[in-house]
């Protein structure tokens, strides 16, 4: 299957606008897929969202299927940040998979948590930034961006122009970074391109939430 569309479900604006790009160039660089339709996110409060007592994330994914359901099916997914989950970041995407699939259990979901933030991601691919921002000039950077907990202060310290704007510049840099180099250096990321992997070799349902 080499053809897909999907339902992402995001937290803010910054993802909003920068997540269509991202699962294109993931489908197309790292999967080899033939054409993804990434249809226009929902976006939802990360705090609603995991609160089992407000309903929204089963809302949002019934709002999802609305909207693949015009296509002819498809995935969704959700992404959103770990942020100061990280410590519970083995328990947090089993949790959110879990009341996935207990909303729908018929459909393909698949819940990626940026650990830790999607931040984190352009701290892990830095080195292809550098048209964006100021690197050290000995090239040292981050070793394991998600241990150090690095993110975007990380990113807002080191903008070479201005100050770092989530909806002016995820997506900007998002279509800049190198996907291999990120992926290589954020456990994360690596879950989120092997969601689309598994999507090209079965139909199954996905695996486990997290990293």
């Amino acid at each position: 299957m080499s053809r897909i569309a999907v339902a992402p479900i995001v937290e803010g604006q910054g993802d909003e606008a920068a997540v269509r790009l991202l699962l294109q160039r993931v489908w197309g660089e790292i999967v080899g897929g033939e054409y993804i339709n990434v249809l226009k996110p929902i976006r939802r409060s990360r705090g609603l969202l995991l609160r089992r007592d407000s309903g929204d994330l089963e809302k949002a994914i019934h709002l999802a299927l609305l909207k693949l359901g015009q296509q002819g099916g498809g995935l969704v997914l959700v992404l959103i940040d770990a942020e100061d989950d990280c410590a519970k970041l083995g328990a947090l995407g089993p949790m959110l998979v879990d009341r996935a699939r207990a909303a729908r259990g018929d459909v393909e979901i698949a819940v990626v948590i940026a650990n830790v933030m999607y931040e984190t991601w352009f701290v892990a691919a830095a080195a292809s930034l550098g048209k964006y921002l100021t690197l050290p000039a000995d090239g040292a950077l981050p070793a394991d961006p998600e241990a150090q907990r690095l993110g975007k202060g990380w990113v807002k310290q080191r903008m070479k122009s201005r100050k770092y704007s989530e909806t002016a510049d995820q997506a900007a840099l998002t279509a800049e970074m190198d996907l291999g180099m990120c992926r290589a250096r954020s456990r994360s990321f690596d879950k989120l391109c092997r969601e689309f992997e598994k999507r090209v070799r079965t139909s199954g349902v996905a695996d486990e939430g997290g990293t």
